[in-house]
């Protein structure tokens, strides 16, 4: 049977907030239900059984729950798809579809579509937007400090006896008295710092400068209110230190075999460089872009401002950044529990932003019949590729995985808008080092 004879009504529960009812015969429902298992039912194997022999009831146990709720959505997919086409709706994030609390009327299923719209911008004149434009290219010199941070990343160290100074590795064993306890209770804590990394706090690293091997000392620190160690957390404290060992960094040479640990078979410098152009040239165009992104994205907040937005996909978008937040701290070491409802709430500012600029872009794109330029993905997938060891298999995951492609699209189309923006809009340019380019 075709869509239409899903019934459906549209009602307003706020400016941007709609409820779509959906009603579709339940016969319709168990005719899909039960072609799509006697489908199953000629290839299944399970075992006991013969090919295409499985009783029927078998694959109802065996596969019924799945088929059923993988029809149902379909179905529903598809009837408020069409619907939505029908009322010409614009939808904002995707719709919650959930069974109606009300009974269906006799052989009818019935469900509850709420979603937002996208609200009405009215004229978009992206002309008027000031855009500065930013400009950068690779010199000799980045990449020759690339290199530098190659060699560095490659370095060895070798003993000394002279006092630590800045770039020193220090084996260092420490004891913390806070108040009346002692942090070990018992024994020391080892670790390593290199002076200069900030791997520990500054009043440390400077106590270590000028420490040789076997020398001790003990300093007053003032440690961070969100310092990792509840104990130490805020408190005035007397650290101890002791200098086990102090040690200088040997960076290699760059010579053939130093090149060729890189990925360059010839060992070649000329190439090794030209191989680093391009890998920095790849960050400098993906750095450009998102200097770009946000400069458009100020000048389209600051024009439509007092537009009203969705607000339940601003609150999915703040859930979402506060989520990303936790991640993020919990990879810092930061010991931190499931959010609180209510976690999300210092985002929402930015949130609204993001949302706002989202919708206009894809407004944009709407209004000016904008469709996305198959090269520009392609170029996309394989500087997110190139990032990796193995290029080719990390586009073969994107094209394997419509999830990953379906993000990837969306960037590339977004991307593609803020260019055309960009071009339109009266814009000035500023021309920028690499090391300005690609900082923050």
């Amino acid at each position: 049977m075709p869509a239409s004879d899903t019934q459906v009504s549209v009602e307003s529960v706020g400016r941007l907030e709609r409820r779509m009812t959906l009603r579709l015969p339940a016969e319709r429902l168990e005719n899909q239900v039960g072609g799509r298992l006697r489908e199953i039912a000629r290839t299944a194997r399970i075992k006991g059984f013969r090919p295409g022999k499985v009783p029927t009831k078998v694959v109802e146990q065996r596969y019924g729950q799945q088929v059923r709720a993988e029809v149902l959505d379909g179905l529903l997919r598809e009837g408020f798809d069409e619907a939505v086409r029908d009322n010409a709706l614009r939808i904002a994030g995707n719709p919650r579809i959930e069974p109606a609390d009300a009974d269906a009327g006799a052989g009818e299923l019935s469900y509850v579509a709420t979603f937002e719209l996208v609200p009405e911008f009215g004229e978009i004149d992206v002309t008027k937007l000031q855009v500065v434009r930013h400009s950068a290219e690779v010199a000799e010199a980045d990449i020759d400090r690339m290199i530098e941070n190659l060699r560095q990343q490659r370095r060895s160290w070798s003993a000394v006896t002279r006092p630590a100074r800045e770039g020193d590795a220090v084996d260092v064993e420490t004891w913390s008295q806070a108040g009346d306890e002692r942090l070990p209770a018992q024994g020391v804590e080892r670790g390593v710092d290199v002076i200069g990394s900030g791997a520990m706090l500054p009043e440390i690293e400077a106590a270590l400068t000028g420490m040789s091997a076997g020398e001790e000392k003990s300093i007053e620190v003032v440690f961070p209110e969100q310092w990792r160690v509840p104990q130490l957390a805020g408190r005035t404290v007397q650290v101890h230190l002791k200098a086990e060992q102090v040690s200088e960094p040997v960076l290699p040479e760059v010579d053939p075999a130093f090149i060729r640990s890189f990925g360059v078979k010839s060992g070649e410098l000329a190439q090794f460089r030209t191989e680093i152009r391009n890998n920095l040239e790849r960050e400098l165009k993906g750095a450009l872009m998102n200097r770009l992104r946000r400069e458009v994205g100020e000048q389209l907040v600051a024009a439509y401002a007092e537009v009203e937005l969705p607000p339940r996909l601003v609150e999915q978008e703040a859930r979402g950044m506060a989520q990303q937040a936790l991640q993020q701290a919990r990879q810092q070491g930061q010991q931190i529990a499931a959010l609180p409802d209510n976690a999300h709430e210092p985002f929402l500012d930015a949130a609204r932003k993001r949302v706002l600029v989202g919708l206009l872009v894809g407004e944009v794109a709407r209004r000016n019949e904008l469709r996305l330029d198959p090269k520009r993905l392609n170029e996309l997938l394989r500087l997110i590729a190139s990032t990796y060891e193995e290029p080719q298999q990390v586009i073969e995951l994107y094209r394997n995985d419509p999830q990953l492609m379906s993000g990837l699209q969306a960037r590339a189309m977004e991307e593609q808008v803020i260019d055309w923006i960009a071009e339109r809009a009266q814009h000035t340019e500023q021309a920028l080092t690499f090391q300005e380019a690609i900082g923050p």
